[in-house]
């Protein structure tokens, strides 16, 4: 992982929380800015659950990202 990458005001918690409970409407993109994604998102359910589990996983490794492409993740 990028180590100098520029770390999300948006906060971890909430967007682990929002992809677990609200993850097939993809409230946890609309949470980070990625507007576009999180209507598809509502439009397909999450792709079936297949994209909410992807995104979950992405959030809980640190390697999502907000709209602006900075990592959401974890403070240390």
């Amino acid at each position: 992982m990028n180590d100098d990458a520029e770390v999300s005001d948006k906060g971890f918690v909430p967007a682990i929380l929002l992809c677990f409970f609200l993850g097939m409407l993809g409230i946890h993109r609309f949470y980070v800015g990625k507007i576009g994604t999180g209507i598809l998102m509502i439009v397909t359910l999450g792709g079936l659950g297949i994209w909410t589990l992807v995104d979950f996983i992405m959030i809980v490794t640190g390697s999502f990202r907000d709209k602006q492409g900075r990592v959401v993740k974890a403070s240390s």
